[in-house]
């Protein structure tokens, strides 16, 4: 199903929608007053783009550098090319020690790979401790946003979810007992976890150690509790060195959400005593979109949220109405590199407003990739035969002056003399929810000549 027809869906509850829209404009907010706060913010965004291409153009040194280090700590490494080896060689490590719980922290990589349903499918009980995950794993849903999993729920909605599945209060809505449901729920299932497996928000290169982010703490009382701490990571989390960090940490949580850090900033080395740890490292898709010149600077992706936040049509569409496992603008650019056929309407979810590039820390032209997938998906996508015709039409007026001028002298005076219901149809989906305005007289142009000439004869 298209972009436009799962967001159909979403919008037909318009008192949500508009709760929706102003929920996310009100991070967006608290992002802008917190860059604000840091004057050199602009060098911090120039700077983190410079190290992610420097990363990306030294890829294989950074990444076999990072698995010396990493083992030499003591961390078992594994590499995996695609979703399915990714699962794999989770199950396989699991099966070893004889795993049948896994407490598992946020991780849209994870997701990406559709573990939960391979190890649930293998007798693996996965539990999602991030609260946002764990609320929508209960309700059987994917995660909406990147960072906030479940801001498409009201805690009504939540409320209802934990009477269900965690015996809590009918009609319950207030977030602190919620809360104290979550925690109590979960801090058993952290106790009796058999392994633990965490996302990877950075990788430094120079140390072999990962960086996991988190508000709740949930992904430390996982990987510390748990004899066993896996990490998964694509291959673009890699940074040279742990000064680095310096940068990404202070971007990243006033981006993501409009605070000045993330609660818990955790460094892992090695493992603890009588603990096993492993790092695996994971391909899927990302070795194929930096071969790809226009579009490679998607990978600088540190994972903010902050282009969902401020994108008009995601914050009115919901990140259900992506096909893909991570909506919004970035993951418009990231989906065709996946399967172009399959993903081809996200890149038209966008008014090109240009939004999405200017608030990421990392400076990912976002608007203008979308654009280009566009271009690519339209020329190799089995277009309708009307559709391909309307387009060399179209080239052809923008070709010629002349014939752009005459063809708009003509546009307005027929959007002026035509019956309504001739432009206002089933035929016309353009116009089901728009109007056209009122047609100026004249062009701009016509407009500019006109007022020029005056000019000079005075």
């Amino acid at each position: 199903m298209s972009h436009s027809k799962k967001a159909t869906l979403f919008i037909k509850d318009e008192a949500r929608v508009d709760w929706h829209d102003k929920a996310l404009w009100f991070v967006r907010q608290k992002r802008d007053i917190q860059i604000k706060k840091i004057p050199e913010w602009e060098n911090l965004r120039e700077l983190a783009s410079q190290i992610k291409a420097n990363v990306l153009s030294n890829l294989d040194n950074y990444l076999i550098l990072f698995e010396k280090n990493a083992i030499k700590n003591g961390v078992t490494v594994h590499w995996a090319k695609d979703a399915q080896e990714h699962n794999e060689i989770v199950l396989r490590i699991l099966n070893d020690k004889k795993v049948k719980r896994l407490v598992k922290s946020k991780s849209m990589l994870t997701e990406e790979c559709h573990l939960n349903a391979f190890l649930i499918n293998n007798g693996i009980e996965v539990i999602d401790t991030d609260l946002g995950e764990r609320i929508v794993q209960l309700r059987n849903e994917t995660p909406s946003h990147i960072v906030l999993p479940a801001i498409h729920l009201k805690k009504e909605d939540v409320g209802e979810t934990f009477y269900k599945y965690l015996d809590s209060e009918k009609g319950a809505k207030d977030p602190q007992y919620l809360t104290e449901v979550a925690r109590k729920h979960l801090r058993e299932k952290f106790l009796s976890a058999d392994a633990a497996l965490t996302g990877v928000n950075f990788a430094v290169a120079k140390t072999g150690g990962i960086v996991v982010c988190t508000n709740e703490g949930n992904a430390d009382l996982g990987a510390h509790l748990a004899p066993i701490h896996i990490a998964s990571m694509g291959i673009e989390k890699i940074i040279p060195r742990r000064s680095d960090l310096g940068v990404f940490l202070r971007m990243l949580a006033r981006n993501a959400i409009g605070q000045a850090i993330t609660t818990y900033s955790s460094h892992f080395l090695k493992p603890g005593p009588n603990q096993d740890m492993h790092f695996i490292i994971v391909d899927n898709g990302r070795s194929e979109q930096l071969g790809r010149e226009d579009f490679r600077k998607s990978l600088y992706c540190i994972r903010c949220g902050a282009c969902m936040n401020t994108c008009p049509v995601y914050r009115r569409s919901g990140g259900h109405s992506y096909s893909y496992t991570i909506p919004g603008p970035i993951g418009s650019i990231l989906a065709p590199g996946i399967d172009m056929k399959k993903h081809a309407s996200m890149a038209f979810a966008s008014t090109l407003c240009g939004s999405c590039s200017d608030v990421c820390p990392v400076k990912i032209d976002i608007h203008q990739q979308l654009y280009k997938w566009r271009q690519l998906i339209l020329r190799e996508s089995d277009s309708s035969f009307i559709k391909k015709m309307v387009m060399k039409v179209m080239s052809l007026v923008f070709s010629y002056p002349g014939l752009y001028r005459f063809a708009g002298k003509m546009g307005r005076i027929i959007v002026e003399i035509t019956p309504r219901f001739i432009v206002y149809n089933n035929l016309n989906p353009w116009g089901r929810k728009r109007e056209l305005p009122r047609a100026p007289k004249q062009s701009f142009r016509e407009w500019y000549l006109q007022n020029n000439k005056v000019d000079k004869d005075e």
